[in-house]
């Protein structure tokens, strides 16, 4: 009899055992617990935590709640000013509803999957191709708007949506780099001008001030050569300015022999003829030739005139050969 019993509790304790082995369920933090008896969906949401359900009867569904990150495939289309682009994605989301999630649609990722896919493609056709390289936060924003649309009867909740890069052609490329250098020269060209245009006003206000006085291009000279004389160099250019001959010119007094040059001489009036100072300044060199002809001898006519007398009785160097 004792035997019996104690048989029997053993026996009692392994089905309790197994029973509560088939009827535990774990559920984790992250996940929620949807019940299915008999195939119909309890109203009761099993939370985090370990739940009972009866074998064989109860089917335990676990619903992810965390955030899905979910890559778009990289879609091809033409934006709005004709440009062949392929552009891909991301799609954050998560489970707000478990019960939606499960019995309103049949896979929910690939419904989100594919409802990112025809936005992406639509937001392609609508925008341009600056759009899509500059102003993306304005097409995110179009892009979660079209796909939560569809999404908030799933019982799913887009988080955000990110455009990830943009694939353009080469040609494109090429011609963007083309257009970005030459508007970087553009602007290269306009700041060297106007940096040219204040250098050439401060240059004339030291000007002017130089010219009031003349030492301070001597004073810059002499930095100029202190400067280039630091550099231990065997040779020295050194230029020499205008306007510092010009100041010294002024500076030194005219010699008395220019200042007897620069006076005019006295003439007489025009329909007498040369006045008396010009008929004896032609007649002086005159005279003096006529002196010295006189007291060195001959002349120097008479002396031209024997030369040629005496190279034509010499004989010539080549007989036999006729001249020139």
């Amino acid at each position: 009899m004792v035997e019996e019993l104690l048989t029997a509790v053993v026996a009692a304790g392994v089905g309790v055992a197994v029973y509560m082995g088939a009827a535990a369920r774990v559920v984790k933090q992250y996940e929620r617990g949807l019940v299915f008896r008999f195939g119909r969906l309890r109203e009761e949401i099993r939370p985090p935590g370990f739940t009972v359900i009866v074998p064989v009867i109860d089917r335990l569904r676990k619903v992810n709640m965390q955030i899905v990150t979910l890559p778009v495939p990289a879609q091809e289309g033409i934006t709005r000013d004709n440009v062949t682009v392929r552009v891909d994605a991301v799609v954050y989301f998560k489970v707000v509803d478990p019960a939606n999630a499960v019995v309103a649609v049949e896979d929910y990722r690939f419904a989100v999957s594919q409802m990112a896919q025809t936005s992406l493609r639509s937001i392609i056709g609508k925008s341009d191709l600056d759009d899509l390289l500059s102003n993306r936060e304005m097409l995110n924003q179009g892009l979660e708007l079209m796909i939560d649309s569809p999404a908030v009867g799933w019982g799913v909740q887009i988080d955000r949506v990110e455009i990830k890069d943009v694939s353009l052609p080469e040609t494109m490329k090429r011609s963007m780099a083309r257009q970005a250098e030459a508007d970087r020269e553009r602007r290269a060209r306009v700041i060297n001008a106007d940096a040219e245009l204040q250098a050439s006003h401060k240059l004339a206000e030291a000007a002017e001030v130089m010219s009031e006085q003349p030492a301070a291009l001597q004073l810059r000279l002499l930095h100029t050569v202190v400067a280039v004389a630091a550099e231990k160099n065997s040779t020295l250019v050194l230029p020499f300015p205008v306007e510092l001959l010009r100041f010294l010119e002024r500076a030194a007094p005219p010699p008395p022999a220019a200042a007897a040059r620069e006076e005019p001489a006295s003439a007489g009036p025009a329909s007498e003829g040369p006045g008396p100072a010009e008929v004896d300044a032609v007649a002086a060199p005159t005279a003096a030739v006529d002196a010295a002809g006189s007291e060195d001898g001959p002349s120097a006519l008479d002396r031209a005139a024997e030369e040629r007398a005496l190279g034509a009785a010499e004989p010539p160097l080549f007989p036999d050969e006729s001249p020139p």
